[in-house]
C-alpha cells in the first residue's frame, strides 16, 4: 500500500510540475521534443532516440499569445502558444504540431514565427481514411517527420529501433486499459483525481518508465479487496477533464469515474499499432486508419454517441459528464449527436464547459451539485 501511495504521488507531482520531469530528461543529457496534442506519431520521436514530451498548457495569464490567436482559439492552445513565447518551453529540441483542427492548423504558422528558437514539425493527417492512398500519403508524411527529426538528432531512424518503439507503446497502451478495469473495484483509492494524473502522467515520462509504474500499481491494486462504492458512477467525454479543482468536486458530490472518452485519457491507449501488415510507418499508418470515436476523425455516422452508450452500460455507469473544451469547434459539432444518442438511451447526461484559462469554479460546483442529486 505504501508503493501504491508514493506511485500516486510521484504521478501527481508530474501533472502538477511537468517542467520538473522535462528538466530531469535534459539533466540525463537527453534530447525532449514537445508533442502538440492530439496524436503526435511520438513512436517516431521515440525510435530516433529522444523523449516525447505532451504539451498541454495550463491555467496562465493571456498577454503574448494574444498578437498571435484570436481571443475565440482553443485555449489550450492559447496557453502554449504563451509558453513559448515566454521561454517556459525552453530546453525542447523541437515541437511535433498535428494539423488537425482548425486551431492546430494556425498554431503551425504562429509556432514558426513566433518561436523562432525552437523548431517546429508539422505533420497533416488524411481526413479521408476509406482511401487506399490515404496510407501511402501519411507515410509520405512520417517520412518527412523523420527527415526533419534527423536534423536535431544528427541521424536518421533506423526500422529496428521503431519496431521496437512500436513494441513499447503497445504494451504502455495495455497497461493502461488494465489500470482502468482494475481502478474500478477501488474506486475508494483511484478517485477521479488519481486517475486522470496516472493517464495524464504518461504524456510526461518516457513509455517505458511510465509502464513499469502503472503495471505496479495495478498488481498492488489487484491484491487489495474490491470496495462497494456506495455512490454514482460517470463516464466522462471529451478534450480533459481539468484542472483538480473540477475532479475534486466529483468526489466530494459523491461522484466517482469508471471510465471515459477523453482525448487526454482513453483515446491515448485504445487503439494498438498492428503488429503485422508492413514495415513501421506503415503499420503506424495503419493505426490512424483504426482510430476511432473521435471528433477530430472524420467518421461516416457519428458513431460516438453509441460509443459511449456501450461504455456505460459495460461500465456500470449512472450518467456521462460532456466535457465541452471552450471553442473547441469539433467537439461542439459531436454534441448534439452524442447527447442524443445518449438520452435515448436514457442515461444522463450533463454538459460542462472546460476553459484551462479561467480558475473560477463556483457556477461549475452548483451545476455538478445538481447532476448528484439528479443521478440520486
Amino acid at each position: 500500500m505504501a508503493d501504491l501511495q508514493k506511485n500516486i504521488a510521484d504521478l501527481q507531482e508530474a501533472c502538477r510540475h511537468p517542467r520538473m520531469r522535462l528538466e530531469h530528461y535534459l539533466a540525463q543529457g537527453k534530447k525532449v521534443v514537445g508533442c502538440f496534442p492530439p496524436y503526435t506519431p511520438e513512436e517516431l520521436v521515440h525510435a530516433s532516440g529522444m523523449i516525447p514530451f505532451g504539451l498541454w498548457g495550463g491555467i496562465s495569464k493571456l498577454e503574448l499569445a494574444r498578437s498571435y490567436l484570436p481571443a475565440f482559439a482553443c485555449p489550450l492552445m492559447q496557453a502554449n502558444m504563451e509558453f513559448g513565447l515566454r521561454d517556459v518551453y525552453d530546453g525542447l529540441s523541437a515541437v511535433m504540431i498535428p494539423a488537425i483542427c482548425d486551431t492546430l492548423r494556425c498554431m503551425t504558422q504562429n509556432w514558426r514565427f513566433g518561436v523562432k528558437d525552437i523548431p517546429m514539425v508539422p505533420i497533416v493527417y488524411p481526413q479521408n481514411r476509406s482511401n487506399p492512398a490515404a496510407v501511402d500519403y501519411l507515410i509520405s508524411e512520417y517520412e518527412n517527420v523523420l527527415t526533419i527529426l534527423s536534423t536535431v538528432t544528427g541521424q536518421m531512424m533506423n526500422e529496428t529501433a521503431l519496431k521496437e518503439s512500436i513494441l513499447i507503446y503497445n504494451a504502455h497502451h495495455a497497461a493502461l486499459r488494465e489500470f482502468a478495469q482494475t481502478a474500478n473495484d477501488h474506486l475508494d483509492i483511484i478517485t477521479p483525481k488519481v486517475r486522470h494524473c496516472v493517464m495524464k502522467s504518461a504524456f510526461f515520462y518516457e513509455k517505458a518508465e511510465h509502464t513499469a509504474i502503472v503495471r505496479e500499481m495495478t498488481e498492488e491494486l489487484k491484491k487489495l479487496p474490491a470496495y462497494s462504492f456506495t455512490g454514482k458512477k460517470v463516464v466522462l467525454c471529451g478534450i480533459t477533464c481539468e484542472p483538480d479543482e473540477l475532479l475534486d468536486m466529483l468526489a466530494e458530490n459523491n461522484i466517482a469515474v469508471v471510465g471515459d472518452d477523453l482525448a487526454q485519457e482513453a483515446r491515448q491507449y485504445r487503439t494498438d499499432t498492428p503488429l503485422e501488415g508492413g514495415g513501421g510507418l506503415k503499420r503506424l499508418a495503419l493505426q490512424w486508419m483504426r482510430r476511432y470515436g473521435c471528433s477530430l476523425i472524420h467518421e461516416i455516422g457519428k458513431p460516438r454517441g453509441h460509443m459511449l452508450v456501450e461504455l456505460c452500460r459495460k461500465t456500470g455507469a449512472d450518467g456521462a459528464i460532456n466535457c465541452m473544451m471552450k471553442f473547441c469547434d469539433p467537439e461542439e459539432y459531436d454534441q448534439p449527436y452524442l447527447e442524443a444518442d445518449l438520452r435515448s438511451a436514457n442515461i444522463p447526461v450533463m454538459k460542462i464547459e472546460i476553459d484551462p484559462l479561467d480558475a473560477s469554479f463556483e457556477q461549475l460546483r452548483t451545476k455538478i451539485q445538481s447532476f448528484s442529486e439528479l443521478l440520486a
